[in-house]
């Protein structure tokens, strides 16, 4: 085993953005029939076009995050701490405004919860 933390944040990376494209052979919903695939390219084409795909922000493309809809897809953005649910593509861009600013110019902050609660 090989620790690359150093390694990765000396190559400039901030942020990881996690897109759930699931599915699931049962009754119960999936994000990958809730547009999680259209999900997972609306994030990447934001980050590209504004220059920090893949050098700042990582996309992964995951199995389940526990936030199952039919309504859409469910999308994480660590180190943040951010968990969001039923996002369809048209959401991406005020989602990702949101969570990096406008512009993408809100990379590399603390995550936005300072203390993790049980419930």
């Amino acid at each position: 085993m090989r620790d690359r933390t150093d390694d990765v944040y000396e190559n400039g990376f901030t942020d990881h953005v996690l897109v759930c494209t699931n599915a699931r052979d049962s009754e119960y919903a999936a994000c990958a029939e809730a547009h999680g695939d259209a999900v997972l390219e609306a994030v990447k084409g934001w980050l590209r076009d504004r220059g920090v795909f893949w050098s700042r922000v990582h996309v992964a493309e995951t199995s389940c995050l526990g936030l199952c809809s039919a309504d859409g897809t469910a999308v994480a953005v660590h180190p943040r701490g951010r968990w969001f649910s039923d996002v369809v593509p048209a959401d991406v861009p005020d989602l990702l405004a949101t969570v990096f600013g406008p512009d993408a110019s809100d990379l590399g902050r603390s995550p936005d919860i300072t203390e993790v609660t049980p419930r």
